[in-house]
């Protein structure tokens, strides 16, 4: 097992493996499973009244934060996912507030999954201002894409697991060379 992210990354990072893209495993597979997912994280009150349609966006700000993911790993980003992630941040209606301290944090106005989506975001803007979101990747291998924190000094990791996906990835790189 790998070290998770650090702080509130550690977050992303659960929330875009809430799939096993091999096996086919949904963490997400009703309203029910997205509210207790989202209550168990600190991101709902168990109770919160989510939907088929709220499940849907639940899923889509996910597969858009891995494609954000992928790019930090050297993948095309999805030139769709920049728009959904930002109209998705209209929709929660992020703002700027200060705490007692005068530190600045982004939060949202609005209610139910949008809620949700802009404490996402929000997350990845602090993130991204204080210089550690491109260590948060995901894995390249077509059939795994796992989040993770690449904690290597030089920000060189590729892999989920050298000794899985990377492991695929040579030998898959070893039979096209043989074959020729």
């Amino acid at each position: 097992m790998t070290q998770p992210a650090p702080h509130e990354l550690a977050l992303i990072e659960d929330f875009v493996n809430t799939v096993d893209k091999e096996t086919g495993e949904e963490a997400f597979t009703s309203p029910e499973t997205l509210v207790a997912w989202l209550a168990e994280h600190d991101l709902a009150e168990p109770d919160a009244p989510l939907g088929h349609d709220d499940l849907h966006s639940a899923i889509a700000i996910r597969e858009d934060l891995r494609a954000l993911l992928l790019a930090n790993n050297g993948e095309a980003l999805d030139p769709d996912a920049p728009a959904s992630l930002s109209a998705a941040a209209d929709r929660a209606r992020l703002t700027v507030a200060l705490d007692a301290d005068g530190t600045a944090t982004v939060t949202s106005r609005a209610g139910g999954i949008e809620r949700v989506a802009g404490r996402l975001l929000g997350i990845v803007a602090r993130a991204q201002a204080e210089g550690t979101w491109d260590r948060l990747k995901a894995c390249p291998w077509h059939t795994c894409q796992v989040a993770f924190y690449d904690h290597s000094r030089n920000r060189s990791r590729t892999w989920c697991s050298m000794a899985v996906c990377g492991n695929r990835a040579k030998a898959a790189a070893y039979r096209k060379r043989s074959a020729r």
